[in-house]
């Protein structure tokens, strides 16, 4: 591994906003880790204590921080079980309202600190946003959700404008500290079949509040990406004909090819696609993974990363190794990329 880098997010821009990887790629990893898999980890040596941030410095990775701006608070009444309503009506979101879209506030610390690394290049700065697909969803619950959509429109509709008015201002808030070099709005509106509705659904309930946040990312120069799980390509035109740039994590297990999407997509920004199930099966497996993934990197606006969260599976040496070639496939690629300019 060399001992100097270019500056992450040198690298970020780079890549994502020009296809130039001949500086290498971000090494990153950008979910958070899985309880079980940290708690696998610290039984085999992994030192306790540590922040996500500080496990990232542990393992060599580069630095990022995330703000997520929750549109719900701890009085916000929680969901009987997984996927139950919290309402069911507009009667019962009136009743639970003044828990929601709360007063948006920083620990200024914090953000200077944020800010003060993103100047010096040495850390990537992104916020993430609920969506007008999952914000219903939570509120409303998994299947009540689903059928909300004929069912109970207008209160779907007043929901989502109420979640763009919300994130318009986080938007305006947080670049009072400095302009996040990406988002994510958390949606999770597919599945290993593709999209859990239809693009008529998606233009009537959610391309109208996409319409009104998107020009304020614009605005401040953001990058949106979309965070949603499952067979997200046939969703990806619906989102780049309303102005979105990107999407995560591009699950190889429900059929997600990064390779085709780069083909059809040649614009199309990319977090994610390395196939988490091969991470446990040894160099041999991970080399195979990085080389089929290669085409896409090398054609830029892409950074590959796990697709999802890192599962219990991957022991804590398993991991090292993943990082120790991710760092090599980036210099791989690098080197390509230079001896073709």
């Amino acid at each position: 591994m060399p001992k100097q880098r270019t500056p992450v997010r040198e690298r970020f821009i780079r890549v994502m906003r020009h296809g130039d990887v001949s500086q290498g790629i971000p090494i990153i990893e950008w979910a958070g880790y899985w309880d079980l898999t940290l708690k696998n980890w610290l039984s085999q040596g992994l030192s306790e204590g540590m922040d996500l941030y500080q496990t990232h410095e542990h393992f060599g990775l580069d630095a990022h921080f995330q703000h997520w701006f929750w549109s719900v608070t701890g009085k916000t009444p929680q969901p009987a079980s997984h996927g139950a309503p919290i309402v069911r009506d507009a009667k019962e979101y009136e009743e639970i309202l003044p828990t929601l879209y709360p007063e948006i506030g920083f620990d200024p610390a914090a953000m200077e600190m944020r800010a003060r690394r993103q100047a010096e290049g040495s850390a990537l700065l992104w916020i993430t946003l609920d969506g007008p697909f999952w914000f219903p969803r939570r509120l409303l619950g998994i299947e009540p959700h689903l059928l909300a959509f004929c069912e109970n429109p207008d209160l779907m509709k007043r929901i989502n404008q109420d979640i763009a008015n919300f994130n318009i201002r986080a938007i305006e808030a947080v670049c009072k500290f400095y302009r996040p070099d990406f988002m994510t709005f958390a949606e999770d509106m597919s599945y290993n079949h593709g999209s859990m509705i239809s693009r008529e659904l998606f233009e009537e309930f959610m391309a109208p509040y996409y319409r009104q946040m998107l020009p304020v990312l614009k605005k401040y120069d953001i990058m949106p990406i979309i965070d949603s799980d499952g067979d997200v390509e046939p969703i990806i035109p619906w989102f780049e004909a309303i102005g979105v740039e990107g999407i995560l994590p591009l699950e190889r297990m429900a059929g997600v090819d990064v390779n085709r999407i780069r083909r059809n997509h040649p614009e199309w920004k990319m977090i994610g696609g390395f196939d988490k199930t091969v991470m446990h099966l040894g160099e041999e497996a991970l080399r195979a993974e990085f080389q089929r993934i290669k085409p896409a990197v090398l054609a830029g606006r892409y950074i590959p990363s796990v697709d999802h969260q890192t599962p219990p599976a991957v022991g804590l040496d398993d991991y090292r190794l993943y990082v120790r070639l991710l760092h090599e496939f980036s210099d791989e690629v690098a080197r390509e990329a230079r001896a073709v300019e």
